[in-house]
């Protein structure tokens, strides 16, 4: 990988190179990318599924090389299984909707974990109070980790699905997922995993992990916003019905009565996405020929150099101990509030994440309102971490 394949890490940001810290929150663009984006748009753009005439089929064909990119990227058995939505929130509620009308009852338990994003919380939530079922939470000890014991004792036969992040996004921790799907199967439960920070960082293998449902973003793995994946065992998918109605997802339509298309177009209603579907089939393309086991173990090395030298910080306190974690760090310094850390770093071109980071649950555990974040993909450098250090220490000792 070289960095020159990323426009935006060449640009100066308040007279200082780029130091790009927030890869949890959005990731950079390759040019490959853009490219792709911008040449289908000046040269193959058409519409799918609708026509005949040359560039709305070789539309089509961009359009479904891209399902099956995306496939072969989380190693789904069938390119049926793979729906295009808007993002992972959209496949969260997609999920919860679809699902919840042909599988939930009154009575029955939905379970999460305290460390979910707020995307992965108040779709269950809505479901339950729309069904007259029980939202459980699996609390998560100091050091980051689930408390499985608890998990084990929530499960029951009400339990109709579990919904679990893959990897926090405030605290890095990478949870047990062939453990939890394996324990909620026994009890006849489905698995949704929100992969929305797992996906660009380590080997996705839906079939290995076995869950019933794997969402993730496109922006997050270097694709274009508006764009997202869910996946779905086809034998589940094939029982739900659709999210929503319209062109593309019907077989046939009289007033009298509609019929459904097949998988994945039953779940696909209105014009898709075209050209953002086309640029994250390239995205995920571009990562896995970089490697998804090379990112995983680079990233890792920047997990361990980050480690040491931001912990060393006087007044930093980490949330979280566990180093079984993405290359993911929140903090927040005694007497000091993170926007102000944030605002200090971007006058030096630091860019990271201040907030409650869409996990207030998180937050409250702590006892903080607040925290900084520094996240890194695998354009990061080592050279640059230690910046964010050197940078951040002077911040606090201006600040304090």
């Amino acid at each position: 990988m070289n960095r020159n394949d990323f426009p935006m890490l060449q640009h100066e940001v308040n007279g200082h190179p780029l130091i790009y810290l927030d890869s949890a929150a959005t990731s950079q663009k390759p040019n490959c990318v853009i490219d792709a984006m911008s040449n289908f748009y000046k040269t193959r753009y058409g519409t799918v599924h609708r026509a005949v005439y040359c560039t709305a089929v070789e539309a089509g064909e961009a359009y479904a090389a891209s399902r099956k990119l995306v496939q072969t990227f989380v190693n789904a058995k069938s390119e049926d299984e793979i729906i295009f939505t808007r993002g992972t929130t959209d496949g969260i509620n997609l999920v919860a909707s679809s699902f919840g009308r042909a599988f939930i009852q009154p009575g029955d338990e939905i379970i999460i974990t305290e460390m979910e994003h707020h995307s992965n919380i108040v779709p269950w939530q809505m479901l339950a109070e729309q069904r007259g079922a029980f939202l459980r939470v699996v609390p998560f000890f100091d050091d980051g980790m689930l408390d499985m014991k608890t998990f084990a004792n929530l499960l029951s036969e009400r339990t109709k699905i579990v919904a679990v992040t893959h990897m926090s996004n405030v605290l890095g921790t990478i949870n047990p997922i062939q453990e939890i799907v394996e324990m909620a199967h026994k009890t006849g439960a489905k698995v949704l995993v929100d992969g929305a920070q797992s996906a660009a960082h380590m080997p996705i293998d839906v079939q290995a992990l076995n869950c019933d449902f794997f969402v993730f973003s496109g922006h997050k793995v270097m694709g274009p916003t508006g764009v997202g994946v869910l996946y779905g065992k086809y034998e589940l998918l094939n029982q739900m019905p659709p999210y929503q109605g319209g062109g593309d997802m019907i077989e046939t339509v009289t007033f009298e009565k509609t019929t459904y298309n097949v998988l994945p177009l039953k779940f696909e209603a209105g014009t898709p996405m075209i050209v953002e579907v086309i640029g994250l089939g390239k995205a995920v393309e571009f990562l896995m020929q970089i490697g998804m086991q090379n990112i995983a173990k680079y990233e890792k090395e920047l997990l361990d150099y980050l480690w040491p030298l931001l912990s060393s910080i006087p007044k930093v306190k980490i949330l979280g101990s566990n180093l079984s974690r993405g290359a993911l760090i929140s903090f927040y310094v005694v007497g000091v509030h993170p926007l102000d850390i944030a605002t200090l770093l971007d006058l030096q071109g630091i860019a990271c994440r201040s907030g409650h980071l869409c996990a207030q649950p998180v937050m409250r555990h702590f006892g903080q309102p607040a925290a900084a974040r520094v996240s890194c993909a695998f354009f990061t450098t080592k050279e640059e971490l230690k910046t964010f250090c050197e940078v951040l220490d002077r911040a606090i000792r201006q600040l304090s």
